[in-house]
């Protein structure tokens, strides 16, 4: 039997979100994927779980059981393997410690149960010994807070994906206590693949299909460092715009293959068709040790580096990006900040017609929405926000502004129940992010968090960003000779080659991506090119302004190429 105790506190309750949950688009309410079966074999041909080795004296651990997408192949691997040794088919009991499936959800584990003893009876396993082996295989558990009396060989599965806003406190609290990969904004499979990852013997690998957000964004940076200290990437396989998942799904997912050892060559693969004619082959291909790179199968070295994103993809742009990190400093480093734009919390209480919001002067701004620039220029909608901030960052007192006062005590009931509200009561009015009012009148560059294209638009210093905007001022640098430069096809080169892509394969604009973006220092800039940069900006001429960038970054033919390959998604 794997359970040995609870690691928790037994005051704190475990997470089971019920049936309202609110998830991702098309995610069940536990935070479940339910996964294909011929990509479940294909992880299992990736981690080396095969009827040709003695699985029955290795242990395998799935995390989150589900409805036995994973199990159930698993145990029939297991009984292929264990009939073919010369005393198979004889000690069922002796399959006891070969399998550990864990399972929140009290329904689906009672579903799964069933499944699984019935499963085992068609394998010609009497009811007796069915049930015996289900109830020595399946925990009813949470994951996170159970311990095991030893390690496992493989640990293989689709962990949840939770956001941590629907986590209890307490809970959050606890699983905070025992991970420290939980960082920033982690999603549960963060913590999920942690501690997957310390249960692994000495040359056990780990097989996960999940979301491929932490292998490059803020939050991932903690488990990206256990990664580098401790483990060896040996597999990837991008998985995006393939039908992995029995429903479609807004993050892109990735399988990863990790080894409980130490390596720096990482076998790569870029979304194969999901079909086991297919998969099955290119599994071989992967796993093989002296099989040679092809169309299909990459080798990469040096992908994990400490914290650093991975960078996976096969774009020749890689070696332009790295020569540019290399040659030329940040774009804050040269005195471009980086922002986003407020988010309220309750759009339809805080945001208004301009001009028929009915406070004080002083208490709105004009704000600039996504559709305001969707053209390429700014068109305002007329749009406005409300300023429930002084310059130095604190609330206003109501008592100043009677029209602002009767106007959020009219929308109070929205306006409070937000969650900033009720952690700060006697702020109650406070929009999420802090407004600070001498932006509007700063002339700025915009871009839409997730486009398809980038979108990087001039305005001159009238509007407020609404959140889904990120926005970009300098006291050094032209902002039309910069947008010229990010139109060329830097901005899309760099936040291609850092930021997940999203379904429809949507780029995000984010600022940690945006942030990684190098250009020259202002005064680096020949006088002439200066000139030539912010004509080109000014008059949105694309061709002039990838002739421009060409000469200030000194690009090769074949760095032109890929320059104006990026450009050209705008």
């Amino acid at each position: 039997m794997a359970l040995k105790r609870p690691m928790h506190d037994p005051q704190v309750v475990p997470f089971i979100p019920d049936d309202h949950a609110t998830v991702p688009a098309r995610v069940d309410a536990r935070g479940a994927i339910y996964t294909r079966r011929e990509v479940v074999a294909f992880i299992l041909d990736l981690a080396g779980y095969t009827s040709d080795r003695p699985l029955a004296h290795l242990r395998l651990l799935e995390p989150s059981v589900g409805h036995g997408d994973f199990l159930l192949p698993i145990v029939d691997r297991l009984l292929a393997s264990w009939r073919a040794t010369p005393d198979g088919g004889h000690d069922v009991a002796a399959l006891r410690p070969a399998v550990c499936g864990v399972e929140i959800h009290a329904e689906s584990f009672a579903l799964v149960h069933r499944t699984l003893v019935a499963h085992l009876v068609t394998h010609n396993l009497t009811p007796d010994d069915a049930t015996m082996l289900a109830d020595a295989w399946l925990i009813h558990g949470d994951f996170l807070l159970e311990e095991f009396d030893s390690c496992f060989d493989f640990v293989i599965g689709n962990p949840p994906y939770v956001r941590q806003e629907l986590i209890p406190d307490a809970l959050i609290a606890e699983y905070r206590l025992r991970f420290h990969t939980i960082y920033d904004r982690a999603d549960l499979y963060i913590p999920f693949i942690e501690r997957s990852l310390t249960l692994l013997v000495k040359g056990g690998y780990l097989g996960f299909i999940c979301a491929d957000r932490w292998m490059k964004n803020r939050y991932g940076g903690p488990l990206r460092q256990m990664v580098a200290e401790q483990y060896h990437l040996k597999t990837y396989v991008d998985m995006v715009n393939t039908p992995a998942f029995q429903t479609e799904v807004i993050a892109y997912p990735a399988i990863t293959i990790i080894a409980r050892e130490r390596g720096t060559i990482t076998r790569t693969a870029h979304r194969p068709i999901i079909e086991t004619t297919t998969l099955a082959p290119l599994a071989r291909q992967l796993t093989e040790p002296h099989q040679a790179d092809s169309v299909q199968v990459r080798s990469l070295t040096g992908v994990v580096d400490g914290a650093e994103p991975w960078i996976l993809g096969v774009s020749d742009h890689l070696a332009l990006v790295r020569r540019l990190e290399v040659a030329f400093p940040s774009l804050e480093d040269v005195g471009c900040r980086v922002g986003i734009g407020v988010a309220t919390g309750a759009d339809d209480a805080f945001i208004g017609l301009f001009d028929a919001l009915d406070v004080e002067s002083d208490r709105k701004l004009p704000l600039a929405m996504t559709r305001d620039i969707q053209t390429g220029t700014v068109v305002w909608r007329g749009l406005g926000v409300i300023n429930p901030f002084e310059d130095d960052g604190s609330v206003v007192s109501l008592s100043r502004y009677p029209r602002l006062r009767a106007y959020l005590e009219a929308r109070r009931a929205v306006i409070a129940g937000r969650h900033i509200a009720q952690k700060s009561p006697v702020r109650w009015y406070r929009t999420i992010d802090r407004i600070t009012p001498s932006l509007a009148t700063q002339p700025k560059l915009l871009i839409p968090d997730i486009k398809g294209m980038a979108q990087i638009v001039y305005e001159p210093g009238r509007l407020y960003p609404h959140h889904n905007l990120y926005d970009i001022v300098s006291d050094t640098w032209n902002l039309r000779a910069l947008q010229a430069v990010l139109r060329a096809g830097i901005a899309p080169l760099f936040v291609s080659t850092y930021a997940p892509r999203m379904r429809g394969g949507f780029l995000r604009f984010q600022a940690q991506y945006l942030r990684r973006i190098r250009i020259p220092h202002w005064s680096d800039v020949p006088t002439i090119l200066q000139t030539a940069l912010v004509t080109a900006g000014e008059r949105g001429d694309l061709p002039a302004c990838i002739s421009a960038v060409a000469q200030l970054y000194g690009l090769s033919k074949d760095e032109y190429v890929a320059m104006r390959t990026d450009a050209m998604i705008i």
